[in-house]
């Protein structure tokens, strides 16, 4: 298939997915800032959400040094000079899918469509603002939909493979960052003693992230058990079986990848690979014995480059 053809599709799905995801860690922050905290500590994690995300420069230099929730959200949801924002994600997913209209089912094309338009139709009400869960929960749900139209129209030729690897790269990116939300933003160490009240706080804080990630009930169908930071990230690293966690995620990049392999990509086939190895192979009390802020960091490095290792090898880049 046409290398341009293969990037917007690729892009397409990665745009979509990026918009989920950032509706989901927005979700987490919103609900964590309703548990009772000092004014400092909710700055503290509305500001390692921006890092993380590597928009702390590009907000303080529209909000200033005034971190508040209601500018953050606003920057990542409605925010079109921010390219990660919601609606930036949600224009380029539609945009992408408007340049390979050929390519697509009508029903991806209009799933893709109708986003845009009833997201636009969205921020001109003042909805948004009266219930951000309700909001974010849309967002997730159009994402899934798209992705659900995808998988039950599309031929699983090259384009669809382009498609779903675009999917798994940008889940796994995102996933390690939600995860290291936690860990950013507090500098305490969480696997050491803690007190009573802070026990309590860190449950309902994992508990959101579980929730954020549809791996509440998951965690206790697996575990049985109370909430623990090492079982989480377990969860959302190691286990294949888990949905959105890192190995399936690396899992899935790596079964489509090899369907599309060329004669260019056979090292970006072999580092794709090793990764799920270490992902495979690993183990949680090695990840957490080394760090897990450290662990999670590197990771990001790899899919990065995986990334673009993947975009030399197939694409033309034109995002």
């Amino acid at each position: 298939m046409l290398s341009r053809t293969a990037d917007h599709l690729f892009w397409m799905s990665r745009y979509t997915e990026r918009a989920e995801n950032t509706a989901r860690m927005l979700d987490v922050n919103y609900q964590t800032a309703l548990l009772p905290q000092s004014a400092a500590v909710a700055q503290v994690g509305w500001q390692g959400l921006l890092s993380i995300s590597e928009l702390l420069p590009a907000y303080t230099a529209k909000y200033g040094q005034d971190i508040t929730s209601r500018n953050v959200m606003d920057f990542m949801v409605r925010d079109e000079s921010n390219p990660s924002s919601i609606v930036s994600c949600l224009r380029a997913a539609r945009e992408n899918a408007r340049a390979v209209r050929g390519a697509l089912t009508t029903e991806l094309w209009e799933t893709q469509n109708s986003t845009w338009l009833k997201l636009a139709g969205y921020l001109k009400t003042r909805d948004f603002e009266r219930d951000p869960a309700a909001f974010f929960e849309w967002v997730k749900h159009r994402s899934h939909l798209s992705r659900g139209v995808a998988i039950g129209t599309m031929l699983q030729d090259e384009a669809f493979h382009f498609y779903r690897m675009g999917t798994f790269l940008e889940r796994a990116d995102n996933t390690a960052r939600l995860l290291d939300v936690k860990f950013h933003a507090v500098e305490s160490d969480f696997f050491g003693a803690a007190s009573e009240l802070d026990q309590e706080y860190d449950f309902y804080h994992w508990s959101a992230i579980l929730r954020s990630v549809s791996a509440f009930e998951v965690y206790r169908k697996v575990y049985r058990d109370v909430i623990s930071p090492e079982r989480v990230a377990e969860l959302l690293i190691l286990r294949a079986d888990m949905p959105r966690s890192l190995a399936a995620s690396v899992g899935e990049v790596v079964n489509n990848l090899s369907v599309v392999a060329n004669d260019h990509s056979s090292e970006t086939l072999r580092r794709a690979g090793k990764l799920k190895a270490d992902l495979q192979y690993g183990r949680i009390d090695e990840i957490l014995a080394t760090g897990l802020h450290a662990f999670l960091t590197h990771f990001l490095d790899r899919v990065n480059e995986l990334g673009a290792r993947i975009s030399q090898d197939f694409l033309v880049p034109t995002n």
